[in-house]
């Protein structure tokens, strides 16, 4: 696999990366399997899928830990990713961005990890009691004191204004140009594929233009651009998709035609060719600063979505994509 450089420290990552979520959190808990999931992250190092994105929330602490168990026998292949900033209660999600807090956070990150830096540390949420600057001045002496590589931010908003385009990021963008101006940003994480392109009408250009990684969230549409969801089959109510506006019956069967499309151009590149992997080499064409970090826990789905890599899309299959339906969801 090529390798991709990413924000001004020059972080050097596979094309594709390893998004460990689904592992440890947000998705049927019935089905995830620990030792599976290492074998996961083995086999995405083998393939050159360095970047393994994680966060101490998810879990919340066990997919850090999970983690480790690998780090502890492969670090040297590894670029590590982990966030900061959300704790999670019984029934709520709530933020802390004091500086005392980052700071012991991150030494148990550290510990979870099995190591002793962290490539790239992310603040996962910016605390609305705690001005962003104090929170972000936390994480640059993490950087100074040899503890953090790099510092990223994750986006705000992700689908909260729907349709707005541009301004769908635009919180986002005015914590970027204040954190800016106390320690570089070297990547943003926010979701982009191809049914949620939002993040291409401003928060791409503004990273871009200013020699920031962006790392590409969900980019197989949380698993419904892969073609293996069934309509109405429904999914485990610790499932984040089972409140998903777009993942009812409804709007999945209505949402039909943007995978048809994707298997149309499938077709094109050979027998083999899935719609989840021209789905990732979508992302892979927007620019040479994007790193897609599909969620995956088993080794199948990890050798299929670096093998995406290898696929270059015609200006005729950019121009089908372009012209895809928009995504449904239950408020349309």
């Amino acid at each position: 696999m090529e390798r991709r450089t990413i924000g001004a420290a020059a972080l050097s990552v596979g094309e594709v990366g390893l998004g460990c979520m689904p592992m440890s959190w947000a998705y049927s808990g019935s089905r995830q399997r620990g030792e599976e999931s290492v074998r996961a992250v083995h086999r995405a190092l083998d393939l050159g899928s360095t970047l393994l994105d994680t966060a101490d929330m998810y879990g919340p602490f066990t997919n850090e830990l999970l983690l480790g168990r690998v780090l502890k026998e492969r670090r040297q292949d590894a670029f590590v990713s982990t966030k900061v900033g959300l704790l999670v209660g019984e029934q709520h999600i709530v933020a802390n961005g004091r500086p005392g807090y980052v700071r012991r956070a991150c030494d148990a990150s550290l510990r979870r990890l099995q190591t002793d830096v962290i490539d790239l540390y992310q603040l996962h949420r910016a605390d609305p009691e705690v001005p962003v600057e104090e929170t972000w001045g936390a994480m640059a002496d993490l950087v100074r004191a040899g503890k953090v590589r790099s510092l990223g931010l994750c986006a705000v908003g992700a689908r909260g204004g729907r349709r707005s385009g541009a301004r769908l990021h635009d919180a986002t963008i005015r914590q970027l140009q204040r954190v800016q101006q106390v320690f570089p940003v070297s990547a943003v994480e926010a979701e982009l594929s191809v049914w949620s392109p939002e993040a291409l009408e401003a928060l791409l250009p503004w990273c871009e233009a200013r020699g920031i990684g962006f790392l590409a969230a969900m980019p197989l549409g949380n698993g419904f651009l892969t073609g293996t969801l069934v309509p109405g089959e429904g999914f485990e109510p610790d499932d984040v998709r089972a409140r998903h506006p777009r993942f009812t019956a409804e709007m999945m069967a209505a949402n039909q035609p943007i995978v048809a499309g994707l298997r149309r151009i499938a077709a094109r590149h050979g027998d083999t060719v899935t719609p989840a992997q021209i789905a990732l080499a979508w992302v892979l064409s927007r620019g040479r600063h994007v790193v897609p970090i599909p969620g995956a826990k088993h080794e199948r789905w990890v050798t299929e979505n670096a093998a995406a890599t290898a696929l270059r899309l015609s200006t005729e299959d950019l121009t089908e994509v372009a012209e895809l339906p928009g995504a449904r969801g239950s408020w349309d």
